[in-house]
């Protein structure tokens, strides 16, 4: 919540599917206790958070994911919130603008887990042939089946400064090679010389440079946008 508040404007961000049902796929013995520890210790139900919002009167799309949650692991629950924030993207025609924290996918669910790479892909891909516009923001870190499917499928790919971001960690990466890799291997610099990222990005300018990507893209300050843009009030009951 505290990334939402630096980036959405004030009182503009409208949480969805904040309640879909956790299960244990493949009965995962004390999965369920662990869920539960991970809720009351963070305050939230998931990894992600997802909903509409607005950055500088623009409305958008967002999905926010949080590292302290079990770190940021991708589980049914986890893919399915993102899926679903890119189909109410494609509802109402909005940009999705995605941060990213992530160890990967989530071992308690086993093959389940994997599966949702492949399912987040395809619903950025249905996004994009709407023809509407995908940010994602990398933090640290971002690595595993996350950084393998919707994190790194976006029309602009930005990283904050130092962040990790890759698949394989680099010490497993090393073992197997039997090489040692550079310092700054897997950072958002290294990401960047490299062409993996198109903007490295503090946090104290990201709100700006986002409004920025979104003018320059011809994106529209919709009707949502302009209710809520700048009130000192929460969103009305029409904008939900």
């Amino acid at each position: 919540m505290e990334r939402i508040s630096m980036i959405a404007d004030r009182y503009s961000f409208k949480e969805f599917n904040q309640d879909l049902k956790f299960y244990n796929p493949i009965n995962f013995k004390g999965y369920e206790e662990k869920i539960e520890f991970e809720r009351k210790k963070t305050g939230i139900r998931e990894a992600v958070i997802t909903g509409y919002g607005t950055i500088n009167g623009y409305g958008c799309v967002l999905i926010v994911m949080d590292s302290n949650f079990m770190m940021g692991s991708m589980g049914s629950v986890v893919g399915e919130k993102v899926c679903r924030a890119f189909e109410a993207a494609i509802k109402k025609r909005l940009s999705v603008v995605a941060f990213t924290a992530s160890g990967g996918a989530r071992m308690q669910e086993g093959p389940v887990s994997l599966v949702q790479m492949v399912k987040t892909a395809a619903a950025v891909k249905k996004h994009s042939d709407k023809g509407l516009l995908y940010i994602s923001v990398i933090t640290d870190p971002t690595t595993g089946g996350v950084s393998a499917s919707f994190a790194s499928l976006a029309d602009i790919i930005i990283a904050e400064p130092h962040a990790v971001f890759g698949f394989t960690g680099k010490r497993i990466i090393e073992d197997s090679i039997k090489k040692e890799l550079p310092d700054d291997f897997q950072s958002a610099e290294s990401a960047l010389r490299n062409g993996a990222v198109d903007r490295v990005v503090g946090r104290d300018e990201l709100k700006a440079e986002l409004a920025a990507i979104f003018s320059l893209h011809g994106v529209w300050k919709h009707e949502y946008s302009r209710k809520v843009a700048n009130r000192s009030k929460p969103i009305p009951a029409e904008c939900n």
